[in-house]
C-alpha cells in the first residue's frame, strides 16, 4: 500500500491523541507527554472531541462497528499537522489499518492515508521525527531500568531503539537487559479476554523474567502492557513495577516543569 510522503514534523505544532487507557487509567502519561514536548519548545494542542480510535472493535473483527469511531478520528484530527500518540498499538491502527478500513471509500481513504502519514508514536516522533535523543533530562538519584517492547510497537512500527536511546541519554539512568524483552506479555487487547489461559501463561513467564532481572523498574511504550504486567506483579507481591517511557522521562525534567 502506497502512502504519501511523510512531512517533516519539525517546527510544527503537535495534536496529542492520548488513547482510552491513558485517558481513563493513566492520565499521568498524557500529562508527561505534554510536559516533555513543551520542555522542547513544542506547542501542544488537545482536540477535546477525540474518542476511541476503534481498535478494540477492529481487532475483534467488527470492522463495521469500528468505522464510525475511525471516521470521528479523521474528522477531529483532519487539520492537525502532526499527531503524536503515546501508544504503539493505537498508532499502528491509525497508520496501517485506517487506509485498509476505508479502501472502498475513495474520499475517506485519501483522508486516512494523509492522516496516517502525519501520525507518530511518541518515542518515534522524538527520535526519528525531531532527531532528538538527549532531551537534557536528569533523574534526582541513580535508577536502573529494563525495557519491554510491545508487540505492536516492535513488529508493526519498528520501535525499540528509540526508547533505549532516549532513556540512555538521561543522566542517572542505567539501562540493563530484560530476558525475552521482545516477547508478548499476554495482554493483546481482546486476546486476554478471549484466551485467558494462554494470556495468563504468557504473563506468568514475563513476570518470572522481570523478577529474575536486576531492574526494579520496567519501561514500556504501551499503557496496556504496563497495566497487564503490573497486575501480575501486584498479585505476586513483587516489588518491581512497570512504567510508561513518557512518565519515566518526565521524572528527569527540571523541578519546576515536573509539576507545572
Amino acid at each position: 500500500m502506497d502512502f504519501p510522503p511523510r512531512p517533516s514534523p519539525i517546527d510544527q505544532p503537535v495534536a496529542l491523541y492520548v488513547t482510552c487507557l491513558v485517558d481513563y487509567l493513566s492520565p499521568e502519561v498524557g500529562i508527561a507527554v505534554v510536559r516533555l514536548l513543551e520542555h522542547l519548545g513544542i506547542t501542544v494542542t488537545f482536540p477535546a472531541a477525540q474518542t476511541c480510535c476503534g481498535q478494540p472493535a477492529y481487532n475483534g473483527g467488527y470492522q463495521h462497528e469500528a468505522r464510525p469511531l475511525a471516521e470521528r478520528f479523521l474528522d477531529v484530527f483532519h487539520d492537525a499537522p502532526v499527531i503524536v500518540c503515546p501508544s504503539g498499538s493505537c498508532t499502528t491502527l491509525i497508520r496501517h489499518e485506517y487506509p485498509r478500513l476505508f479502501a472502498n471509500d475513495p474520499a475517506r481513504a485519501e483522508q486516512a492515508r494523509a492522516i496516517a502519514a502525519r501520525t507518530w508514536e511518541f518515542t518515534e516522533y522524538l527520535v526519528d521525527g525531531l532527531g532528538r535523543t538527549d532531551l537534557g533530562l536528569r533523574l534526582r538519584a541513580p535508577q536502573t531500568f529494563a525495557l519491554h517492547d510491545s508487540c505492536h510497537g516492535l513488529r508493526h512500527l519498528g520501535l525499540g531503539r528509540q526508547a533505549r536511546a532516549l532513556l540512555g541519554a538521561v543522566e542517572n539512568a542505567t539501562v540493563v537487559p530484560l530476558e525475552d524483552h521482545d516477547e508478548c506479555c499476554g495482554f493483546g487487547g481482546l486476546f486476554s479476554v478471549k484466551m485467558p489461559d494462554l494470556s495468563a501463561a504468557l504473563l506468568s513467564k514475563k513476570i518470572a523474567q522481570i523478577r529474575a532481572g536486576e531492574a526494579p523498574t520496567i519501561v514500556t511504550g504501551d499503557v496496556s502492557c504496563m497495566m497487564h504486567m503490573n497486575g501480575g506483579l501486584a498479585r505476586q507481591g513483587a516489588s518491581q513495577r512497570v512504567r510508561h517511557i513518557a512518565a519515566v522521562l518526565a521524572d528527569g525534567l527540571p523541578e519546576g516543569m515536573r509539576h507545572a
